[in-house]
């Protein structure tokens, strides 16, 4: 700035030596003209260089806190706030904000070199430094009027665009239930809409920002031309030189410069301000339980490293609202009846806030009226609520009904904190994930043509879509298995971890899931008979209250209405089987012990 300030001056020292043909004194201004383009060059590439700086800084900053919030909160994230609009603060949001930083630094240089343009202005030439001192500050609050209605169009079309790409996420989502149903039409026909509001709100925006930017040049140019015409008055009456009216009318081009910035800064207020509130709204969020009551108490040893000397939790798991044990050690089946029901109970095994009414977002515990955050899961007699976050993810990870698969290679999906006593073949082997091997063999061999080496195409490098979608539902619920699997923590709580797979594959996985997990405690919410039968131990937790305790097939015998909700008997067969019961054969005894028998072997 202060080498774009100096260039009037020059400018004005060479046109009053030419005037007064003086050739010593045009050689030095031209000299100065020089230096000051070197030094303008320099300090441009510096400006540009801090300025992106600042940009990417604070961007970047923001998106770490964002993320981590969302480490924080898990799942309960999504029912305090709309999973769009986390993605939207996270990407246009954050950028708005990294621009207010960006114009910031610019503006504060800008501002000090236009004060100390004017002053000199008036001291070196008052009449004109008088009009100048008084037209620039008009100038930079001409727009202010015009931005308020520029970023209300903004934001509409923001949030137009933003149900537009939630209404594409779902649409793509659930396309192939949309094409089961027949109805891609009716959803290609809502996003049409949307599309077209997208483009009406957007034209509205651009020919509000149309009308500040012809503001923008026409005042200024205004400006200049009053000065122009004022000083040339001046300059005919005798009063200044020509050489003086140049320098004030090169002065006042140059303050155009600086005047962009306060423009931009404004704009950048505008913009920034409701995308900072938004994000601070995410980053207010808070877990609606305590993360650090109770923590274990952290030794620094003999040297001061701060580290955590405490023992790893472990232990029965038990939840206290609705009664439900796995012992340590052993393989746990969990049979609810009712999917939510059974999310429900894996999310608070895992220390997930749970809530027993629906969560608008707003509100962290409650003080009464029944729906209050239900009680905290017991892993070995402590709260897993009043341990560290990272402490209780580490002792029990919950593998939900829709995993998440993040595209990468399928070592890049493996690749997660782990104890190390499992690796990835392992893990791999015991969720029956051979099939999908050979697949991602034969896409690698494909995509590099032979060229992977004498040992062929390996498995492990080929690369995975995003959310798996080169994949089929079978396949991609088996890696996320084999995921959880290779992490291999104290407790494991699987959400029907095989419900896209086939029998025969079921079975295998069962099997191996059991053999992997010897020592260890695993919880499998189920109703499948294969995995319940290989089950330790099986609990039946209907309407959310434990009310059986035993194996698959004594439960089987002496529970109908868990035999029910296993093999998905109806009433009609119930009421058969109940009067086969009381006529049936001696030999079967009074309740029928040998049909049960028969059961348990058409379910297994």
């Amino acid at each position: 700035m202060a080498a774009l300030v100096s260039f009037p001056l020059a400018i004005g020292f060479g046109v009053q030596a030419v005037v007064d043909r003086s050739g010593s004194r045009l050689a030095m201004a031209g000299a100065l003209m020089v230096g000051l383009t070197v030094l303008t060059a320099l300090g441009d590439a510096m400006l540009h260089r801090a300025a992106v700086t600042n940009w990417i800084t604070a961007a970047a900053r923001v998106q770490q806190l964002l993320s981590r919030k969302t480490v924080e909160l898990g799942s309960a994230l999504t029912r305090k706030v709309a999973a769009g609009e986390v993605v939207a603060v996270s990407t246009g949001d954050v950028e708005k904000i990294g621009w207010f930083v960006e114009a910031l630094s610019r503006f504060t240089a800008a501002a000090i070199t236009t004060v100390a343009v004017c002053v000199a202005l008036v001291l070196y030439q008052p009449a004109l430094g008088a009009v100048v001192a008084v037209g620039v500050p008009a100038l930079a609050l001409a727009v202010l009027p015009l931005l308020p209605r520029a970023a209300r169009r903004a934001d509409e079309q923001r949030d137009k665009a933003g149900r537009a790409t939630e209404l594409a996420s779902d649409t793509v989502a659930g396309l192939r239930v949309l094409r089961g149903i027949g109805g891609e039409e009716l959803f290609l026909g809502r996003y049409r809409n949307a599309s077209q509001e997208v483009r009406t709100a957007a034209v509205r925006s651009a020919r509000m920002w149309a009308l500040i930017a012809a503001v923008q040049v026409a005042l200024p140019g205004l400006l200049l031309i009053g000065v122009v015409w004022y000083g040339a008055s001046l300059a005919q009456k005798g009063r200044i030189d020509v050489g003086e009216l140049v320098t004030v009318y090169s002065a006042v081009t140059f303050l155009l410069f600086p005047l962009r910035h306060f423009e931009e800064i404004a704009m950048a207020y505008s913009f920034s301000r409701p995308s900072a509130r938004r994000a601070a709204r995410v980053l207010a969020l808070r877990r609606s339980s305590s993360d650090s009551a109770g923590a274990p108490p952290v030794d620094k040893g003999e040297h001061g490293e701060g580290q955590e000397t405490a023992a790893p939790l472990g232990g029965d798991l038990y939840d206290p609202t609705s009664g439900m044990l796995a012992p340590s050690g052993l393989l746990t089946a969990v049979v609810c009846g009712d999917p939510d029901a059974a999310g429900r109970l894996a999310d608070r095994l895992g220390g997930h806030p749970v809530h027993d009414g629906p969560d608008d977002g707003s509100h962290g515990d409650t003080d009464g009226g029944g729906h209050g955050r239900a009680a905290s899961a017991l892993l070995g007699g402590i709260a897993l609520d009043e341990v560290p976050l990272t402490a209780a993810r580490t002792a029990v990870l919950v593998q939900d009904k829709d995993p998440v698969l993040l595209s990468g290679t399928l070592t890049e999906l493996l690749d997660v904190p782990r104890s190390g006593e499992v690796s990835a073949e392992k893990a791999l082997d015991a969720a029956q994930c051979g099939d999908v091997l050979d697949a991602l063999a034969q896409a690698s061999a494909a995509d590099t043509h032979g060229a992977d080496g004498a040992d062929g195409p390996d498995p492990m490098r080929t690369r995975i879509t995003e959310r798996g979608r080169s994949l089929s539902g079978g396949q991609r619920q088996r890696l996320a298995l084999a995921r959880s699997l290779v992490t291999d923590p104290e407790v494991l709580v699987l959400d029907e971890p095989t419900s896209a797979v086939d029998s025969h594959t079921e079975a295998r996985i069962a099997d191996g899931v059991r053999r992997l997990r010897t020592g260890r405690t695993t919880i499998v919410f189920t109703s499948s008979p294969l995995l319940l039968d290989r089950a330790d131990r099986v609990v039946f937790v209907p309407d959310g209250e434990a009310v059986g305790v035993g194996t698959h097939r004594e439960l089987l015998g002496t529970d109908p209405v868990y035999r029910a909700v296993v093999t998905r008997e109806t009433d009609g067969e119930a009421a058969a089987r109940s009067a086969g019961r009381s006529t049936g054969p001696a030999g079967h005894g009074p309740k029928g012990i040998g049909r049960v028998g028969e059961e348990i072997e058409e379910s297994a």
